[in-house]
């Protein structure tokens, strides 16, 4: 009965913890872009389009941006760091 009362208590915790984080992303404006101003910005050097969709959303879509790398969005810590700083990224999520 303990276990799954620490189990319960655990999974509860977990969600509670995904809500305020989800609260604290969501409060920041994240700055968008319409399709035809991202296409004002296909060619341009300085930059670069990251699609950042899950892998089964990837996949399943029949729109993909020419010229766009792939990542995974859990592994942004990881990724973020082998690109240079100097250029404009735009994550594609839609």
């Amino acid at each position: 009965m303990k276990e799954r009362l620490l189990k319960v208590l655990t999974v509860l915790l977990v969600f509670a913890s995904m809500a305020l984080f989800t609260a604290a992303a969501m409060a920041e404006e994240v700055p968008r872009m319409s399709k035809e101003e991202l296409k004002a910005m296909l060619g341009n050097p300085d930059v670069a389009i990251i699609d950042v969709r899950s892998g089964k959303d990837w996949e399943a879509s029949q729109s993909k941006i020419k010229g766009a790398v792939r990542e995974e969005p859990w592994k942004a810590k990881s990724w973020a760091e082998k690109y240079d700083k100097d250029k404009t990224y735009v994550l594609y999520c839609a």
